[in-house]
This record gives C-alpha cells, sequence and structure tokens, in this order.
C-alpha cells in the first residue's frame, strides 16, 4: 500500500470533523505534562470540543478549498486542532483558561464563524461568556420585573387589601380632577 492510501483516511477523517464546525483552533501543545494534557482533553469532551493531535501536512490537505485554508500559515511545529460545531467561543474559552495555568500551551491561531483570529483576537473571543451563561442572564432579567410585581402583591395581600400609603396617595384624584368630573354634563 503506498503511503497515499494510508494518510488518506488520517485526513478524511479531519475533513469530517471540520465540516459544518462552527469554529477550529490550532495550539501548540508542547511542554504540556501528560496530566495537564489529561485534564485539557476532559474538559474539551465535557464542552462537546473535539480535540486532536494531528501532522501539519494533514491538517493542511484537510484545510484545503474551506473556510479553514487561512490557518496554513499556523500549521508550524507541533500542533492540536480543537473543533465545534455547536459553541463557537468554547475552543477559545476552555484554551485561554487552561493557558493561564499551564503556561506551556501556546494559541496559534484560529477560525470562528467564518472569521481568521490571531491569538489577541481569540484571547478576546475567549471572554465572551458560553450560551447557557447568557441564556441565564437573559432569563434572570425577564423574571426580575415578575417577582417584583408578585412581591408587590403579596404585600397587598398581607395587608388585608390595603395599599400602602404612598400607593393611596399616587391612586386619590386630586382637588382640580374632583370637580372637572362633577361639572361635566351628563349624556342622556
Amino acid at each position: 500500500m503506498a503511503k497515499v492510501e494510508l494518510k488518506q483516511p488520517v485526513v478524511q477523517a479531519i475533513v469530517d470533523d471540520i465540516q459544518g464546525a462552527e469554529s477550529v483552533v490550532l495550539v501548540d501543545y508542547r511542554g504540556l505534562t501528560v496530566a495537564q494534557d489529561t485534564e485539557l482533553r476532559k474538559q474539551m469532551r465535557e464542552a462537546g470540543v473535539i480535540y486532536k493531535v494531528c501532522k501539519n501536512t494533514m491538517m493542511k490537505r484537510a484545510f484545503e478549498g474551506t473556510e479553514f485554508a487561512a490557518l496554513e500559515e499556523h500549521l508550524e511545529g507541533p500542533s492540536a486542532i480543537a473543533i465545534s460545531k455547536d459553541d463557537a467561543t468554547a475552543p477559545a474559552r476552555i484554551l485561554c483558561k487552561f493557558a493561564k495555568d499551564a503556561k506551556a500551551l501556546e494559541l496559534k491561531g484560529g477560525v470562528v464563524e467564518g472569521t481568521v483570529y490571531d491569538v489577541a483576537g481569540l484571547t478576546e473571543l475567549a471572554k465572551i461568556p458560553s450560551r447557557e451563561e447568557l441564556l441565564s442572564k437573559l432569563l434572570g432579567s425577564l423574571q426580575s420585573p415578575i417577582t417584583n410585581f408578585a412581591r408587590v402583591i403579596k404585600q397587598i395581600a398581607e395587608n388585608g387589601g390595603e395599599a400602602a400609603p404612598a400607593e393611596e396617595a399616587a391612586e386619590a384624584p386630586t382637588e382640580a380632577e374632583a370637580p372637572a368630573a362633577e361639572e361635566a354634563p351628563a349624556e342622556e
């Protein structure tokens, strides 16, 4: 069997992984301990991110003709690839957080939703909260007025249906409004 035939399934596996991907991030993993690498892979797996160590030539062939072709310039030295199909910022967020503790891990570059980012751009993307965090904040914002309204109704019920003094003053018509209502002729 020729070497090309042996490499083709590996390239096809990478093509299958990046097909439909929201983001792809390349990192230099040199210097990570086995424990650090195991922990990084665990975090990636929990977030639904594919993390692989691949040869640069294989990734280069897999990237040809895709939106990830711009990553070829970063394919120098040992490279690992992080691919996410669901959460576009997950690879950058996890890798940047992990790189703070593991100084050996270096980000090279990435493509997120069709846009190429360098290390500084990936670091900024990592600051964006996950989709779940954003949804929980939105839900909290929507629930807040309802919760406050429920508290006011509960206080009114506890007071025996009597409104608080400040609320009574706001609800009572002023003297100028009361005579105007009485002077209006009634329709017959």
